[in-house]
């Protein structure tokens, strides 16, 4: 997520990168292609990276020069991409794919948020039922307590938003905290750790950064990017630290001169499905088009994995609602009835 992180998000990148295309493929020169395009973009970061570029080539350098200072920014499959378009003269081409790769992105995203609305509505209206219904459930229990016959019931929705009130402000807190560690970095491990190995993130992540993997492997290997360079970029890709390093064990057995099915053999992330797919590109020359498919099954398999774990959340969610309700009801009548029978001496 954009906020998490200093990079352009895939939402942030699409329009840019497929703007820019057009413009190129028009003829446009690159430096009116980044005016218009950082005139068009989606927010101030973009517009403030786009006119970086423009005053790093307006005092002479090359676009990949330009791109590779925006490093902090801009993600490493779009510097590698950029720089060999311009060095190959394929700059359009290489934009077009990186608009259609990033676009795809964009898309799954919008599918597993409206996926995840649902149990996340479910969550909210939980904590708010839930606190209210305990807070309720003490109030009743010190009146009956005290032998008193007054509720004060504005007093209990006065106590209920105070305590709503704090609960938001460390929430807040909480998530500025995070935002600030996780920009800097200092989340990336820990982070990334739960969500590679603890179920059920784990079978999403993978999926997720595996098909990223994939599709940005297939894009620098098309473009003509030394497979050496293209695994560096492509691990990147991954945005996972343990997935990256771990496909990054295949560089020196690369370097070798060791096919590529060899050199993941090793691999505690990549699949047997995806090394055979690799296998058949290499034996075939259609190393490309391997690739590509296997990320098309990866995110196929991700987004079958997100439905589980959101069912799963669904239903651990129904019994939390249910487990919270059964306790109301019955501490309440526990109460009632336990106030009731010391009135009457029982």
């Amino acid at each position: 997520m954009g906020i998490f992180t200093k990079q352009m998000s895939a939402r942030e990148l699409a329009p840019v990168c497929h703007q820019m295309a057009t413009a190129y493929r028009a003829g446009i020169p690159i430096l009116r292609t980044l005016e218009m395009a950082g005139r068009e973009a989606p927010n101030s970061r973009a517009r403030e990276v786009l006119q970086a570029m423009r005053e790093d080539i307006g005092d002479g350098s090359t676009l990949a020069e330009a791109a590779q200072r925006q490093t902090p920014y801009l993600p490493r499959l779009f510097i590698e991409l950029v720089a060999n378009g311009e060095q190959g003269g394929r700059l359009d081409t290489m934009l077009g794919d990186l608009a259609r790769y990033y676009e795809d992105r964009v898309n799954l995203q919008r599918h597993i948020v409206t996926l995840a609305v649902y149990p996340a509505l479910q969550l909210t209206i939980a904590w708010f039922v839930g606190t209210f219904a305990f807070m309720l459930l003490g109030r009743l229990s010190a009146t009956l307590e005290g032998g008193g016959d007054f509720f004060d019931f504005g007093g209990l929705l006065a106590s209920y938003a105070r305590f709503q009130g704090r609960a938001a402000v460390l929430f807040a807190l909480a998530m500025g905290v995070t935002i600030v560690l996780s920009r800097a970095g200092v989340l990336r491990w820990p982070w990334g750790w739960i969500r590679t190995h603890v179920w059920p993130l784990s079978p999403v992540t993978r999926r997720f950064a595996l098909a990223r993997f994939c599709r940005g492997l297939s894009l620098l290997v098309g473009s003509g990017v030394n497979i050496v360079q293209a695994l560096r970029g492509a691990a990147g890709a991954a945005a996972n630290p343990y997935i990256e390093r771990d496909l990054l064990q295949a560089v020196p057995p690369v370097e070798s001169g060791a096919p590529l099915t060899e050199a993941f053999r090793g691999s505690k992330y990549l699949d047997r499905t995806t090394r055979e797919m690799i296998e058949v590109g290499e034996a075939s020359g259609e190393l490309e088009a391997s690739l590509r498919k296997a990320s098309d099954y990866h995110f196929d398999q991700a987004t079958n994995a997100t439905q589980v774990m959101l069912r799963v959340g669904f239903v651990l969610t129904i019994l939390f609602v249910a487990f919270v309700v059964g306790y109301v009801v019955i501490s309440f009548y526990a109460q009632i009835y336990g106030g009731l029978a010391d009135g009457l001496g029982v």
